[in-house]
């Protein structure tokens, strides 16, 4: 009786499961070919994992001037991330020299697909469910599975003993599957696991370590091949090294090993805090690796065969035909004239750009397509595909044409189901990256019948590379031969500009100059607005802010780097020449006209766009300015706009903070504290607060404001920033 329910569970589960598990069963076949492919590529270097990091860093710092970051891969392939001829490469180098050694591995086309199948059956989070009840089911059919082979042989120490052969199917599947129940098994719990993970039931913990910047020390300076922990780790132990953004002290090394995170001081060496990885996320780590074999060429081929078990066991355990299913989805549309809808969420109009070309190549291929912009959201009777391509503005915000579009989707059901992606572009150098991308995509998820084709796909830096890679993936999807051809990125819907070089303002030890422009043919930017600069063709742009002194007049702050390609092409510039730009828009950052009271904060090149509000100030309302700089010296190039300002009455007072010029260092976020009377009463009297400079810089003055909001005035800092009372413009 018994036996007959263990083999009555084992068909039922069988039967519930196999659809998917065959879709399974086949992408992991594929999948597993993927790790052994990449481990075979000749990128590991005999003797190098018994090198210290000090001397790997040593090779590679000596052979590259900037340098990024560098990762050991679960391969044993040391990549470095460099600034090479002034563009960020990724690359695979020789820890014994620092050579090249070949370029990152990229994720084939066919891979990709067998992956987002694997994963989610292209039904996003049903799918993602489905296959982890399946996988669920895979752990109920292993179990049985091994029950019923130990009671056929006559108990779990004759497990391995000779099967009698009574036909082909029988046999064969008695034998494959004492093989391979195992590793079925393994499967099947990574995957329920990952699925649990993916669906927040497990969480996924990180480490959250915590920096006092008062105590960083400056003292003793030493050279990076003595700290302790670069000298005593070997390269094997690494994950990833990064290195720090800046020579400031309170940038630092952040170095992730196999068994913890460490952030180090890029002058002395000392642990600036350290953490153990939880033991939840060692397991979520070592759950991904035994389910995909990474960086093993036995374990792949072990789940390979794993999952090429299960069609077999299925096609000699049922002795039926069966057809694997077709991920097809059909629906039935009406009255609505175009079958493909393309949304836009767009700022400076790059992204309109790729959408257009997109939606060309739709027309040309017959297909009928309408593009719009996410505010304008509403019924498409005849809509089966939805693209929405857009942006993210600030710190995850909305940009100005999508700012409407998640009430849109809540006001404006469609009556028919349609499947939609998103496509968000934005800046891995920001926090938040593509955050309304994601929170788009939650919308639509939402909503009665959309159908999500695949995860939020995310273009960094407007990358023409990364959208044709999820282009090819769709237009597979959708069966359209189609290729799009790369558009004229000019970073703003504007015409380009041009400007004189009227004055140059410098300062060497800093690096760090100050450029005066005369505009030349009346394109009429503001204070807070960006300088797009490509410094040569095919070079990618790089995003000023501007400062505008007067009528005609701009200035624009620089930190000059080594390999810097745009950085360097400014600075060979001398009075006289001229420079053909593009302003771009950036509404969210200018000057608040109608606030009575103005806190301006801003470390370094970041004073730029507030030399030029604080000239606006006609009215002469109330500005205060916070400025840090490394010392006294530092304020020099700044010097006579803010003392001029002070004179004639447009800016109330300056305060500087300085790192380096006293024992003690002092960080504008240092001054809030001191100052929460100023503070508070900007916030509470419909004042603003605007920020520039560093990402760094700004987290900790965000910090210092939650504290003051919370404490003082008993709300969320996030209360103010939608009232637009709290403006960024940080990099």
């Amino acid at each position: 009786m018994i036996v007959s329910v263990w083999r009555y569970s084992h068909l039922v589960f069988a039967i519930a499961s196999s659809i998917f598990l065959l879709i399974a069963s086949v992408t992991g076949v594929i999948l597993a070919v993927e790790p052994i492919l990449n481990k075979i590529e000749p990128y590991s270097v005999s003797g190098a994992d018994e090198l210290s990091l000090a001397e790997t860093l040593g090779h590679i710092n000596t052979k590259y001037k900037e340098v990024l970051a560098v990762k050991r891969d679960r391969n044993g392939f040391v990549s470095a991330t460099a600034i090479v001829d002034g563009k960020n490469d990724e690359f695979y180098i020789d820890p014994f020299t620092g050579e090249k050694l070949g370029s990152l591995i990229q994720k084939k086309p066919f891979f990709q697909f067998a992956t987002n199948l694997h994963r989610s059956l292209f039904l996003k989070s049903t799918g993602r469910f489905l296959i982890g009840f399946a996988s669920f089911l895979l752990i109920l059919i292993s179990i049985s599975g091994i029950v019923l082979i130990a009671k056929r042989q006559g108990g779990y120490k004759q497990f391995f003993a000779p099967v009698v052969r009574e036909n082909f199917s029988q046999y064969h599947h008695v034998v494959y599957a004492r093989w391979t129940l195992i590793p079925l098994l393994v499967l099947a719990l990574t995957g329920v696991y990952l699925s649990l993970l993916r669906f927040d039931v497990i969480p996924d913990s990180k480490v959250s370590l915590q920096v006092d910047f008062d105590s960083i020390q400056e003292e003793p300076i030493r050279e990076y091949k003595q700290f302790d922990l670069f000298k005593n780790t070997p390269l094997s132990e690494l994950r990833e090294l990064e290195y720090p953004f800046s020579e400031f002290v309170e940038d630092y090394y952040i170095i992730r090993l196999k068994d913890r995170e460490v952030y180090l001081n890029q002058v002395t060496g000392e642990v600036l805090a350290e953490e153990k990885y939880p033991g939840l996320q060692v397991m979520s780590s070592w759950a991904r690796v035994l389910h995909t074999g990474e960086g093993s060429i036995i374990w792949s081929i072990v789940l390979g065969f794993g999952s090429l078990a299960i069609p077999f066991l299925t096609v000699t355990g049922f002795i039926v035909y069966f057809k694997r299913p077709k991920t097809k989805i059909k629906n039935a549309y009406a009255k609505h004239e175009s079958e493909y809808i393309i949304l836009v969420g767009t700022e400076g109009g790059s992204t309109l750009q790729f959408a257009q070309e997109f939606h060309k190549q739709l027309l040309s291929a017959g297909k009928k397509s309408h593009l719009a912009m996410m505010n304008q959201y509403s019924l498409f009777k005849k809509m089966e595909h939805l693209v929405v391509i857009t942006a993210t503005y600030g710190q995850g915000e909305a940009p100005a044409s999508g700012e409407k579009f998640i009430q849109l989707v809540k006001k404006h059901r469609q009556k028919q189901a349609f499947d939609f992606s998103v496509v968000g572009f934005g800046s891995t150098a920001y926090p938040n990256f593509c955050q309304f991308a994601y929170e788009t995509h939650t919308a639509l998820e939402a909503s009665d019948k959309g159908i999500a084709l695949h995860q939020v796909f995310t273009v960094n830096d407007r990358s023409f590379e990364s959208f044709n890679n999820w282009f090819m993936a769709w237009s597979k999807k959708m069966d359209l031969s189609i290729h799009l051809e790369k558009p004229k990125l000019l970073g703003s819907s504007k015409p380009a500009s041009t400007f004189k070089v009227i004055h140059k303002a410098e300062l060497p030890e800093e690096d760090t100059f100050l450029l005066s422009l005369k505009n030349l043919n009346g394109s009429k930017p503001v204070s807070g607005d960006l300088l797009s600069v490509v410094p040569t063709e095919g070079a990618r742009e790089r995003l000023y802010s501007i400062g505008k002194v007067n009528t005609d007049t701009l200035v624009i702050s620089i930190r000059r780097h080594d390999k810097g390609l745009c950085s360097n092409y400014l600075h060979q510039l001398t009075q006289g020449e001229k420079l053909t730009a593009t302003v771009v828009n950036n509404r969210n950052f200018h000057f608040p006209k109608h606030a009575k009271k103005t806190v301006f904060i801003a470390t370094g090149t970041g004073i730029g766009p507030f030399l030029g509000m604080i000239q606006e100030n006609v009215k002469k309302r109330e500005i205060h300015l916070y400025w840090g700089g490394r010392t006294k010296d530092s304020f020099n190039l700044y010097k006579d706009y803010i003392e001029e300002a002070i004179r004639e009455g447009k800016l109330t007072d300056f305060k500087t903070a300085y790192s380096r010029q006293q024992a003690e260092k002092i960080y504008v976020q240092n001054l809030i504290q001191r100052d929460k009377d100023l503070f508070l009463d900007v916030l509470k009297n419909k004042g603003c607060i605007m920020i520039c400079g560093s990402i760094a810089m700004q987290k900790e003055v965000l910090e210092e404001l939650q504290l003051l909001s919370n404490e003082y005035l008993g709300k969320d800092l996030s209360h103010y920033q939608n009232r637009k009372q709290i403006k960024m413009d940080c990099y």
